[in-house]
């Protein structure tokens, strides 16, 4: 029984600091950057194709520069993202 709690509490620990982990726009691939707020699909190639365009983001304001991002959903998303 304290086997299976344990266990138990360690999966819901790894979950949740999963849950919270911030996306890194400069490695992360489409499907992570989709988890987003507002970032569909399209946003998500958008910013995939700038960064092998243009290189890696040096900060997270540079995502501004990505067609469909501005100050607005930036904000929205600034807690979620690292570099």
């Amino acid at each position: 029984m304290i086997k299976r709690t344990v266990l138990f509490i360690f999966a819901l620990l790894f979950l949740v600091n999963a849950a919270l982990a911030a996306v890194n726009i400069n490695n992360a691939d489409q499907a992570a950057l989709e988890t987003l707020p507002g970032i569909g699909a399209a946003k998500a190639a958008a910013i995939v194709e700038h960064r092998t365009e243009k290189g890696n983001f040096k900060n997270k304001e540079e995502l501004m520069q990505v067609k469909g991002i501005g100050p607005k959903m930036f904000e929205k998303m600034e807690k979620d993202i690292e570099i």
